[in-house]
């Protein structure tokens, strides 16, 4: 045997050993490989496969193989659900106590977005499929079990994906998924949300601690728009971009998706919208409290004041309810929490009520222009770079 045969099998036996021993052994260790080579997916092992590579939970001796042959990696990012001392609405660190039946059926937010205080019972999202991407969903819950239509996990150490699974050990994408589409329950009693007939896709791309690797969220979001998803929820961000959530966004904005994101809660300063809120093919939304007042914490965009509006990279697109809001939680109860990541659900269930089904080309972008002609102003006025467009409401 050759010296090159030899060198080419210690390496195979010294990257499965060490992969073997360094298994699910770092939290932070996990890289875009740019490679498409089958003798480098073999050896590191693939997570997620991209155009421009894979991704793969590497350890150091993996990464130093790699730094020696030249291969190019560059580390994940990761995101959070944003679950910022502003988004704990009661006590700190934690949202106001559950309870097992709501303080009332209608919560002050969806009343706002159907711009009426003596709401009965709140309609709409017939045939409309809402992914939520978050902490995973109860979907057992009373007001949520007829609502959700599929439920996947992402963020599984062993295997990439696991269809039928979405526990919510954290409660952030429960309470999401019921500002979104709650329906009461089978005897009315419990809450209701924006578009109480929509129906919800539960992806869980954010672990138990409210942590999310960028490439789990990115496949999440090509998976959606491969299953005729037409609206996104994202109540999730970091401060700088990440370029495999982009080109997802593109994806899925091609299938004729339309994608809402939390602005953050990193306010009240100039240029603190989180990404991917802050991405012009993407909704970004601050929080407003029920005197519609926009939020301290609420981050802001760079909006110009330009007439017409434009929305361009950077920029708040709107304000939704963000302070106190009540809905649905991990534990089939009920719970209060504050945050962008409330304030996004609200403008994502108003898509799902006007969504134009009918429209001539695409219908996403035809749902974000109504979205616009049903907004109004807030303080400051015009396009401000706290509200944007302003408030979406019925």
């Amino acid at each position: 045997m050759n010296t090159k045969k030899i060198a080419y099998f210690l390496i195979i036996s010294m990257l499965i050993g060490a992969g073997r021993f360094a298994y699910a052994s770092q939290e932070d260790n996990r890289y875009l490989v740019k490679t498409t080579a089958g003798f480098w997916k073999k050896s590191f092992g693939v997570r997620h496969n991209f155009d421009n590579g894979f991704t793969a939970d590497l350890s150091d001796f993996q990464l130093k193989l790699a730094k020696i042959f030249n291969v190019e990696v560059e580390p994940v990012k990761k995101l959070s659900i944003l679950p910022a001392e502003a988004e704990q609405s009661v006590s700190k660190g934690k949202p106001a106590m559950p309870r097992q039946t709501p303080s009332e059926t209608i919560p002050w937010g969806v009343k706002t977005i159907y711009n009426d205080p003596i709401l009965i019972q709140p309609s709409g999202g017939v045939g409309v499929k809402v992914a939520v991407l978050d902490t995973g969903v109860l979907k057992s819950h009373p007001d949520l079990k007829n609502r959700i239509i599929g439920c996947k996990d992402f963020t599984s150490a062993k295997v990439p994906l696991i269809d039928g699974k979405c526990e919510d050990k954290n409660g952030h994408g429960t309470h999401v998924a019921g500002i979104i589409a709650a329906d009461g329950g089978d005897d009315g009693l419990g809450i209701y949300g924006i578009a109480p007939e929509a129906e919800v896709l539960a992806y869980k791309v954010c672990g138990n601690n409210g942590s999310c690797w960028a490439d789990d969220i990115a496949v999440a979001l090509r998976n959606a728009a491969d299953n005729g998803v037409q609206i996104v929820n994202l109540s999730l961000g970091s401060d700088t971009p990440s370029q495999l959530i982009t080109d997802a966004i593109l994806y899925a904005v091609s299938k004729n998706v339309l994608v809402v994101a939390a602005a953050g809660n990193d306010g009240p300063y100039v240029g603190s919208i989180d990404y991917p809120g802050a991405s012009v093919d993407v909704i970004g939304v601050g929080a407003i409290d029920i005197n519609m007042n926009i939020t301290d914490w609420s981050s802001r965009g760079i909006n110009s004041l330009t007439v017409p509006y434009i929305t361009e990279e950077g920029d708040i697109e709107f304000a939704a309810p963000g302070v106190n809001i009540e809905s649905t939680w991990k534990d089939s109860g009920y719970a209060i929490m504050s945050g962008t990541s409330m304030a996004t659900p609200h403008v994502a269930g108003l898509a799902a009520k006007l969504w134009q089904a009918d429209a001539l080309s695409n219908a996403a972008s035809a749902t974000r222009d109504i979205l616009h002609k049903h907004s109004i102003d807030l303080l400051p006025l015009l396009d401000d770079d706290a509200s944007g467009w302003g408030l979406p409401r019925m």
